[in-house]
């Protein structure tokens, strides 16, 4: 009696790590990727060191949510070198710049905070474009939510820069919003 044996062999692509991988990527689009998830590490760091900024001033409400939107940045930048190794690629960290950490006014620290969400808000709707030119319905499954979320952290800061400006640099006014930060009040008025 002779028994037979069958092999098969299924050839699976892998990525740059040797991880399998469904869908091979554009390396521009790779790329793009990348430096979304290096910028939002920087984001991390400005916002820590805004954090900071706020605790050696004595406004801890400012300092509290400057400190966990750092955190919301940190988390942001997993959620990339997540979905990069989903795809099989390889996470490349790139050094980050030393973030500024001098200021002349609440204000200004508002509204280079309220600068930086809008760059990575525009990041987001590029890599978008991108994945949609190269037909990488993953990529933009992964993005909807993402650009959803920085929608409203945009209109967060929008909000915040306009309270910090209407408060004109008043002591008391700064105090005040200082105070509903500590208390989590920090979301725009809702009309729906």
């Amino acid at each position: 009696m002779t028994s037979s044996t069958h092999t098969s062999v299924y050839k699976v692509s892998t990525g740059p790590a040797g991880r399998a991988m469904a869908q091979p990527m554009e390396a521009a689009l790779v790329e793009a990727l990348q430096q979304h998830l290096t910028m939002e590490r920087c984001a991390s760091a400005a916002y820590f060191a805004n954090s900071i900024w706020f605790a050696e001033r004595e406004l801890r409400g400012f300092s509290q949510y400057f400190k966990q939107e750092s955190l919301n940045e940190q988390s942001h930048a997993g959620a990339f070198a997540d979905y990069l190794l989903a795809r099989g690629q390889t996470v490349l960290l790139q050094d980050i710049p030393a973030p500024r950490q001098t200021w002349n006014s609440v204000e200004e620290v508002m509204a280079v905070a309220f600068q930086m969400e809008a760059d990575v808000t525009s990041s987001l709707h590029q890599l978008y474009a991108m994945a949609e030119r190269s037909s990488d319905m993953r990529t933009t499954v992964f993005l909807d939510p993402t650009i959803d979320n920085q929608v409203d952290s945009e209109n967060e800061f929008a909000h915040l820069l306009g309270r910090v400006k209407l408060a004109s640099n008043e002591s008391s006014a700064l105090l005040i919003i200082d105070g509903e930060l500590t208390n989590g009040n920090h979301k725009p008025a809702q009309l729906a």
